[in-house]
């Protein structure tokens, strides 16, 4: 059936000029809006792939292998003077030193084996005993079969003539050229450690062992340094492979061959007693070397089976004792010939009977290299100050090699798992980048850190998700519509707040009031649903005529008056809480008969704080997607006879519940990047401690606060960007899961 055409009415013509230029300019439009669209997306999914790209760019090195390249070979420098008893490098890696067995000092190029100059012994006498303070200290000791032993320290200095450097070495004597009186008995074993306070030096023999302590006076007047001796015999030990003195000389350590470590208390000289005894090895191994890590806290033990192990004290809770402990080893397949210790890092390299080199990190238990460097005789290893040069001795001579190992201190465990760390009860999850001591042990766990961040925003979304939701419910459902247009600008004005005055005011006015009414918190929260509820019964209650008197959807406003004087009831009440149930003080009820840490800058602060500035972002997202449900499903729900509420929880919430998870996961990503309010809010304390009054810190706040403060290119530098990349993944994992959601909840109700 046709419409008949109504004669009186014109034909339109679609193919006018004008309408042809129209179309081609509103086709040319779409097209262009179109491709600025499509270079829009793609531009901003291409800034976040450059954003993973460089985060990957920068953290890549931490887990790159190290590498070790030989640069110079030679013979042994002034071979005459007999082997090596110590190999050792300025800070430069320019000049090697070598302690020969007749105790010359010699001193050489480390480009091509040139002796530079060779220091004789002052005692033209055989040493029967050897022994270093340590590298870093540079001090010597060489003992004599006359029971003295001679303190000498190898020193460089640095000039610059004609604007080039030159390094001159030489060696004094910090003791005097003479010898130092220390047994009566041809030393066989030696061990020394030097201080600000004083000197001690232990000797052995096959039959004897003594102690020497040299303490330290300084004449205030005359600023001359004056000495006191002090001898002490030591219970005899059969049998001794090494000693080894505490760095605050406050122990002496008696290792056998078997491996039996005595321990002996240094802090009555005059009464020296047997603290503990240890056994170090396994049945049927023996003893090599001992020596301690950097900062002499760790004692690094190596064995004929090719195991080095190593322990430190650890307080006994109960004794209230430090004992050795033994707390984690490395092991090679073959006996070991020589350790050495790196100068400014927990590090530490083994050569074995095969001439093989590897290079470990205790903290980290990693180890950066394995590699065979000599096939005839290896007898010495050294590190460079630098830890950027290995000196090796065999048959053949000297052999310098490069060694490039920036990041030994990092690996998946020492960054995910738990870490005994030197003095430590226990292995533990700690952060701490960095300390006054050079021989500091960095403690690079992103567990608090990551831990701190789910923290903040569990209790900030704890806070921000009932409130935002359900005022977003009522505003888009209940609430009269010029109310709504009153309320709705005022919540979304809150997110203009800049969180660093949110952070101001949380950390200098409300976490100390929140301290000092404690007790007015926890009332409120029960007190304020109880109140609001009851008032709403009574309103209920009360005559129509009454209740007709305030318009629909406005009701809202009369709990301004009943919330402002609920909170005033709880502060009133606050003492008198405090005084009847928590004697006085509820923090300290809290911290003395709960056993609960309580800090001012705490969890709850933060919880208020960024709840507060994360409402206005679920709210106005969640309050959108109820009211853009279509009028004609409510409606519809209405007239079959639904109640309001049956109609907002069967049809509206379902219809609305993809845009109300996009706003809470949206607002879980603002509360997980949040840096200001955490940073400021809380005490920035990276601890793992689920404890509401305990702070924690961010991974968002340690960026800001660590990278201005960070060397660039070191292992702290790139974990920082480790940790900005684990956010970023965060992040990404977060809102896929989130879209993954939303789809599957859009497909499932979208067909109401």
């Amino acid at each position: 059936m046709t419409t008949p055409t109504d004669p009186r009415m014109p034909e339109l013509d679609f193919n006018t000029p004008a309408l042809k230029r129209h179309r081609k300019l509103r086709a040319l439009k779409d097209r262009m809006a179109g491709m600025g669209i499509a270079i829009g997306g793609s531009s901003v999914i291409l800034a976040v792939l450059l954003i993973c790209f460089y985060l990957l760019y920068e953290v890549a090195p931490l887990f790159s292998n190290a590498s070790i390249d030989a640069k110079a070979s030679y013979t042994l420098p002034a071979n005459e003077q007999g082997d090596s008893l110590y190999l050792a490098m300025e800070e430069q890696s320019e000049i090697g030193m070598r302690v020969a067995s007749n105790g010359s000092v010699v001193f050489f190029s480390i480009e091509d084996g040139s002796v530079i100059e060779t220091i004789k012994n002052p005692r033209d006498q055989a040493i029967t005993s050897f022994t270093v303070e340590s590298d870093t200290s540079r001090l010597l000791a060489f003992a004599y079969d006359d029971g003295k032993v001679l303190i000498s320290r190898h020193n460089y200095k640095t000039s610059y003539p004609d604007g080039k450097r030159k390094i001159t070495p030489f060696v004094d004597y910090p003791y005097g050229e003479t010898a130092i009186n220390v047994a009566d008995f041809p030393i066989e074993h030696l061990a020394i450690r030097d201080g600000d306070d004083g000197l001690t030096i232990a000797a052995s023999s096959d039959s004897q062992s003594a102690m020497l302590k040299v303490t330290k006076d300084v004449n205030f007047i005359t600023e001359e340094v004056e000495l006191t001796e002090q001898r002490e015999a030591l219970p005899f030990i059969a049998d001794i492979k090494s000693l080894l003195i505490s760095g605050n000389q406050r122990s002496l350590y008696v290792a056998t061959r078997a491996g039996v470590l005595s321990e002996f208390d240094l802090r009555d000289f005059d009464n020296i007693r047997l603290k503990d005894t240890v056994s170090l090895l396994s049945d049927g191994t023996s003893l090599v070397s001992m020596s301690y890590l950097v900062g002499k806290t760790s004692v690094m033990v190596a064995d004929s089976s090719g195991r080095v192990s190593q322990w430190f004290n650890v307080r006994d809770d109960a004794t209230n004792e430090e004992t050795l402990h033994f707390i984690r080893d490395v092991k090679q397949p073959i006996a070991l010939v020589d350790l050495a210790m790196e100068q400014r890092r927990k590090g530490f390299a083994t050569l074995d009977e095969r001439g093989l080199v590897a290079i470990y990190n205790a903290t980290s238990e990693r180890q950066v290299i394995n590699e065979k460097l000599s096939d005839d005789s290896a007898r010495l290893i050294s590190f460079a100050p630098r830890a950027n040069g290995l000196l090796l001795e065999d048959g053949k001579g000297l052999h310098f090699y490069y060694v490039d190992n920036e990041h030994p201190e990092v690996s998946w465990s020492s960054i995910w798992g738990q870490v005994w760390y030197e003095s430590y009860p226990e292995p533990t999850y700690t952060w701490q980048s960095s300390s006054a001591s050079n021989d500091f042990e960095p403690k690079y766990s992103l567990m608090p850190l990551a831990f701190g961040t789910l923290k903040a925003a569990f209790y900030a979304m704890l806070m921000a998700v009932p409130l935002a939701i359900c005022g977003a419910i009522y505003t888009a459902y209940f609430m009269a519509p010029a109310l709504r247009r009153k309320i709705k600008p005022v919540i979304e004005l809150m997110e203009a707040l800049p969180t660093v005055i949110l952070g101001f005011l949380a950390g200098l006015f409300f976490a100390p009031f929140l301290e000092e009414n404690l007790a007015a918190t926890f009332s409120i929260l029960v007190v304020l649903p109880v109140g609001i509820l009851l008032f709403a019964y009574l309103w209920s209650r009360l005559p129509t005529g009454i209740r007709w008197l305030v318009p629909e959807g406005w009701q809202p406003l009369l709990l301004i008056p009943v919330i402002v004087f609920l909170a005033w009831f709880c502060l009133a009440l606050s003492p008198v809480l405090e005084v009847n149930f928590f004697g006085g003080n509820m923090r300290g009820w809290i911290t003395n008969d709960l056993g609960i840490t309580f800090d001012q800058r705490n969890a709850l602060v933060v919880g208020f704080a960024m709840g507060f500035a994360v409402i206005p972002t679920i709210f106005s997202i969640t309050e959108d997607a109820i009211f853009s449900v279509p009028k004609a499903l409510t409606q519809g729900s209405l007239a079959l006879g639904a109640t309001y509420w049956q109609t907002m929880t069967r049809v509206v919430l379902p219809t609305a519940s993809p845009g109300i998870f996009s706003a809470v996961m949206i607002g879980m990503g603002r509360a997980v990047g949040e840096t200001m309010i955490v940073l400021m809010a809380t005490g920035n304390t990276p601890i793992m401690d689920f404890n509401i009054f305990e702070g924690m810190r961010t991974l968002a706040a340690n960026l800001a606060v660590e990278v201005p403060e960070s060397e660039v290119g070191s292992s702290h530098y790139r974990i920082l960007f480790l940790a900005a990349f684990v956010l970023f993944i965060f992040t990404f994992v977060v809102n896929t899961i989130a879209e993954t959601v939303r789809q599957h909840l859009r497909k499932k109700y979208g067909s109401l």
